[in-house]
This record gives structure tokens, C-alpha cells and sequence, in this order.
């Protein structure tokens, strides 16, 4: 499962959730049950302006039993640090900042070589220049996502009337793909790239 489907699927999920209260909320609240004869069924937990959510028996229920405190604070702290999680995930699959970038220099004093840091968005934009210069290609757009040390290219490709999805593809693998991988270090840079035709449709290829 990809993570768009499992962001697809909470953000669903927490969407039927909030709908859900929202219209028992209303229901409740604007008194709709008595103001459009709904027909509510027997047993159905909020259909008075004046009634509380929860009865005091349903409130209380629970109060008296040792684990009830442990479980409630638990479910709360697990639920917090899961959303806490999803965001941080969420945040990480932004663009990406500095990059750092082998150097041909060597730092004699330690043996190793040193690095530069590149912005993200600088080598985006020099990547694109060089896309928009291939045959067949009208415009392009370039964006590095994802965190610096694992960044991912996201392409979006408009090509000319005439102009092969496959030649397009190959040129861009052949050229500024591999002289991006080739001057930051990154081999193992994943690429989806969008290809919209001049008045046609948009394709996405990973």
C-alpha cells in the first residue's frame, strides 16, 4: 500500500468521523427531529437541544473501575503521538532543503573528501532548464521532495505535438536524469515524472 492510498484512507476515515458528529451535532442542537419529523430511531443519542451526549449513568459508568483512568489517558497519549507521527511524515514529504553535493576537492587535513550543500530548489530549477532543452519538450518543472538525504524528483513534462511519451522518456533518462544523479552523488535517485501532451492528457510514469 502506497502512502498516498494510506493518506487517502485516513484523511477518509477522519472525514466520515467529523461528518458523522457534525450531523448528530446538528440533529441535536437545531432540534431537527421534531422540526422535520425524522423519525429518529429508539435509542438514538442526541435529539433534544436541551439532552446531554452522554447520560450521567453512561458518564460515570466506568469511574469506579482501576484500569478505566490508565485506558482513557492511554488511548489519548497513543492517538496523540500516531497524529504527531503522521504530520512529521506529512512535513518530510516536502521540498527538499540543502543538498549536499560531492566536491573535487580534498580536504588533505583529514583524508577525505568535502562536501557542498546545494539548495533544493536552486539544482530543481537547473535541472528543469536543462528538461525544457530537450527535443520535443515545450515546458517542464522540476521539484525535489522528500527529506535531503533520500530526495525524490518530481517531474511534470508538457511535449509538442508529434513527440513520443517513450522518446521523450529515454532522452530524459539518457540526459539531465543522468547528469543529475551524476553531479550530486545520488545513483539511486527516484524520478516520477507527469508527461502532459499539448491539449491532450497527462500520464505519470515512475
Amino acid at each position: 500500500m502506497t502512502r498516498s492510498v494510506v493518506n487517502r484512507t485516513l484523511l477518509a476515515v477522519a472525514g466520515i468521523l467529523l461528518l458523522g458528529g457534525g450531523a448528530l451535532a446538528l440533529i441535536g442542537g437545531l432540534n431537527l427531529d421534531a422540526r422535520w419529523h425524522l423519525g429518529l430511531p429508539h435509542g438514538w443519542p442526541w435529539t433534544d437541544p436541551h439532552q446531554a451526549v452522554l447520560s450521567p449513568a453512561e458518564r460515570t459508568r466506568w469511574r469506579g473501575s482501576s484500569w478505566w483512568w490508565p485506558v482513557v489517558f492511554g488511548s489519548l497519549a497513543v492517538a496523540a503521538l500516531l497524529a504527531l507521527w503522521w504530520l512529521l511524515v506529512q512535513l518530510g514529504r516536502g521540498r527538499a532543503g540543502d543538498l549536499p553535493v560531492p566536491s573535487p576537492f580534498a580536504d588533505r587535513t583529514r583524508g577525505r573528501r568535502s562536501g557542498t550543500l546545494v539548495r533544493g530548489n536552486a539544482l530543481a530549477r537547473a535541472v528543469g532548464t536543462d528538461v525544457a532543452q530537450l527535443p520535443g519538450v515545450s515546458a517542464a518543472r522540476v521539484r525535489l521532495l522528500g527529506h535531503a538525504a533520500r530526495p525524490k524528483a518530481g517531474m511534470a513534462l508538457r511535449l509538442t505535438p508529434g513527440t513520443g511519451a517513450a522518446e521523450a522518456l529515454r532522452s530524459l533518462g539518457q540526459g539531465p536524469v543522468a547528469r543529475a544523479r551524476a553531479s550530486t552523488g545520488l545513483t539511486a535517485l527516484p524520478v516520477e515524472v507527469r508527461i502532459r501532451a499539448e491539449n491532450g492528457p497527462a500520464g505519470r510514469v515512475d
